[in-house]
């Protein structure tokens, strides 16, 4: 359930666990996912083929935050097409405590999104379904 979007930036948050969209062939050097790896996550650029519905995560004791990728879209064509089923199944796999919120970045709402065809609506709709308690992060 989302409790509520902020303008702003994730990184400032004060919730120790971040989610974001990564892609299933493993390419996440671009977009949110790409400032992740450079950031945190050197691995996750080139991190290699994923099913989707995959969760990645990664601990990060300096930042003292969790990341999660959350393998929910494609490179090819069509490839937003099931990301809200996707962010349903990957929430629904991060097994933090129930208190927990997350805080997640607007999945589909960048430049790369946007240019892919991502449905944005569709994606906050599908968050807003899931059980964990989200905070929507976008710029």
């Amino acid at each position: 359930m989302i409790l509520k979007q902020v303008k702003g930036d994730v990184f400032k948050s004060e919730y120790k666990h971040i989610a974001f969209a990564a892609n299933s062939e493993g390419i996440n050097d671009a977009g949110f996912a790409g400032l992740v790896a450079r950031r945190f996550w050197p691995d996750l650029a080139i991190i290699g083929p994923q099913a989707l519905g995959t969760v990645l995560a990664r601990t990060d004791a300096k930042a003292k935050r969790s990341f999660h990728a959350l393998v929910v879209h494609s490179l090819g064509a069509d490839g937003w097409a099931k990301t809200p089923q996707y962010i349903e199944e990957c929430f629904g796999r991060i097994g933090i405590a129930p208190d927990e919120t997350i805080a997640t970045v607007l999945m589909g709402g960048g430049p790369v999104g946007q240019m892919m065809g991502a449905d944005v609506e569709a994606n906050l709709a599908a968050m807003q379904r899931v059980p964990n308690k989200l905070v929507v992060y976008s710029l």
